[in-house]
């Protein structure tokens, strides 16, 4: 499996959980400023540059949250949450520009005391070469933007949200489907990769294979999947062998991430055991805290799982488009009819199946 080069690669990682979904879910502790400098431009058209040359790698974020400081720099300083990253917005510069230059320098002095992360100026606001020395003796990085401070806190709180999100990672692999996210489990040896590799053929787009990372978004009931990097999109099919399917089928047969819609369970066919029949019964496993639909699939030679999870995905559309769902149409349909044989006296009923070519 790549499983195995994916456990001697990333030693600092725990062992992936096959079927517990039920296992407490990671979080980064921190992050440095240094990291957050480098790769929040990445995700959002947002900007930043630096006013002033301190060690980022030596100041950390510990939570999502930001602070607007404008009474502790007016100096109420009891409740100041200094934690966090700390925005300047027009507020803040006009206030301490109002300021005179002994009073200003005095309030800034007080407010730079504090150990925290970084400062950010929006909207192209600046700072007093004495303040950003003051800054500078302090270790804080300060960095400003051209963004209002709304747009600011939003990119900003979004970038943090996803890491500081709770993630984990399992074994299994991760398909689109007609845009459905579709997570494959099941235990080793069921044929998980060979399904995603079939369903990629038939045009549908891998997101990862082996090793699955979900995380959840912030406090949302939303979980994205996403691949390992060192695994990338390359698949392990057992008598072939390592199969890359971005070159083997191009561009459009893979995808970075994906919402995760549906889990689908694999499961070895056995004759004790009960399946669902009808659909009415929906199942569900709860993932890093989050309720998702859940599909148990026994697998016995010559059944198409294929086709069945690509029916599984359009069911979704189905249920989430039109609120339709097969099972309870059937079920109503029946009762309908059943109802009307009931209004009716016998000698009036009729057979609920005729058919005139018999008779």
């Amino acid at each position: 499996m790549l499983a195995l080069f994916w456990y001697s690669a990333a030693s600092n990682h725990h062992q992936l959980p096959s079927m517990n979904f039920d296992q407490k879910g990671l979080k980064k502790r921190s992050i440095t400023v240094a990291y957050f400098f480098e790769h929040i431009g990445e995700k959002f058209d947002f900007k930043l540059r630096r006013l002033n040359s301190v060690d980022e790698q030596n100041r950390r974020i510990f939570e999502r949250d930001l602070h607007r400081p404008g009474l502790a720099i007016a100096g109420f300083t009891n409740l100041f949450t200094y934690k966090r990253v700390q925005i300047l917005g027009n507020t803040e510069t006009r206030f301490l520009n109002h300021l005179g230059h002994d009073v200003r320098m005095q309030a800034f002095a007080n407010f730079v005391k504090f150990r925290m992360p970084c400062i950010i100026l929006t909207s192209n606001n600046k700072l007093d070469q004495d303040l950003l020395d003051l800054a500078t003796e302090a270790g804080i990085p300060v960095f400003t933007t051209r963004q209002s401070s709304t747009k600011a806190i939003y990119f900003i709180t979004e970038f943090l949200d996803e890491q500081f999100s709770m993630y984990q990672q399992y074994h299994g692999s991760m398909v689109d489907v007609y845009g459905v996210g579709v997570l494959i489990t099941g235990k080793s040896g069921l044929g998980k990769s060979e399904i995603a590799l079939d369903l990629v053929e038939r045009g549908h787009g891998l997101v990862a294979d082996d090793v699955v990372v979900l995380k959840r978004k912030g406090e949302t009931s939303t979980i994205v999947a996403s691949r390992n990097n060192i695994i990338d999109h390359f698949m392990e099919i057992r008598g072939l062998g390592v199969v890359d399917v971005r070159a083997n089928f191009g561009i459009r047969a893979i995808r970075d991430r994906k919402v995760v819609q549906v889990v689908v369970e694999l499961l070895e066919w056995s004759k004790e055991a009960e399946y669902e029949r009808l659909g009415l019964d929906t199942k569900s496993v709860k993932v890093l805290g989050v309720d998702l639909p859940l599909v148990q699939l026994p697998i016995f030679p010559g059944k198409n799982i294929t086709v069945i999870i690509e029916v599984v995905a359009l069911n979704v559309l189905l249920k989430r488009y039109s609120g339709y769902v097969a099972a309870e149409a059937l079920t109503e349909r029946i009762r309908t009819v059943i109802n009307k044989e009931r209004a009716v006296s016998p000698e009036q009923s009729n057979p609920l199946y005729h058919d005139e070519e018999i008779e």
